[in-house]
């Protein structure tokens, strides 16, 4: 007798042919040198490349929609999806907050992934960095320092301060992808609970940064920015009592 947390074989076995399918679908994409908002085939014309019936091609077709690898569009067809970073963030918000239920683990490892980018790369940014893009960054710290001597938060500033830092690089998706741990952090930040926050101490943070990349000095640069992600982490575990 099967223990009741057993997957089926012939589940698993369907399972594991729909994700081939899926691999199928990638690669004719690929092989045929389609590009985001290219049309794909018709219904018709996969099943007959991929040898595969309607209703098994479909249930793989909104896998690959939901994952943003195809677009489809009613009436119209389907089409490769342009960069969406949407499905990603939205599956790590998910981890993140499920872990909240439990010890957390999967939250402070989100917030440990998105500081080793940003320490790790600060100092490439700083190589690249202008007299203009160093001002920019300024006037973000500035915008903070205002709104909390007037007792009011500033997450867009804080976002802008961070995306700011990277800009120099001019690699869309590394701010892509910050901005998609910038989204997930302020989530579960949403959900462990705003506490007591001091906002000028989190203003000179953010000045601290700044001050060490207008120095020019990296290494003070990276470890302001693994300072900024500490006291979050702490907040994370006592959120989760421990």
């Amino acid at each position: 007798m099967q223990p009741s947390n057993m997957v089926p074989p012939a589940r698993f076995s369907a399972q594991a042919r729909l994700r081939a399918l899926q691999s199928d679908i990638m690669e004719l994409i690929l092989d045929r040198d389609l590009e985001p908002g290219d049309a794909l085939p018709t219904e018709n014309e996969l099943c007959l490349a991929l040898g595969v019936g309607r209703n098994t091609l479909r249930e793989s077709l909104k896998v690959l929609q939901a994952l943003g690898v195809i677009e489809i569009r009613h009436g119209f067809g389907m089409f490769v999806a342009p960069s969406n970073f949407e499905s990603l963030a939205d599956g790590l918000i998910f981890r993140g907050r499920l872990s909240l239920r439990h010890h957390g683990l999967e939250a402070r490892q989100l917030v440990d992934v998105r500081q080793a980018l940003e320490a790790g790369l600060i100092g490439s940014a700083m190589d690249e960095m202008t007299a203009e893009q160093l001002s920019a960054i300024e006037e973000t710290v500035v915008r903070m320092e205002q709104s909390a001597a007037a007792e009011e938060a500033f997450v867009e500033a804080d976002a802008e301060f961070h995306r700011r830092l990277f800009e120099p690089l001019n690699n869309e998706l590394l701010l892509n992808l910050l901005g998609v741990f910038w989204k997930v952090y302020r989530k579960i930040y949403t959900e462990v609970g705003p506490g007591v926050e001091d906002l000028p101490a989190l203003a000179a943070v953010h000045r601290n940064i700044y001050s060490a990349v207008a120095a020019g000095d990296k290494a003070w640069a990276a470890r302001e920015l693994t300072h900024h992600f500490d006291g979050f982490r702490r907040r994370i575990l006592e959120a989760v009592g421990e």
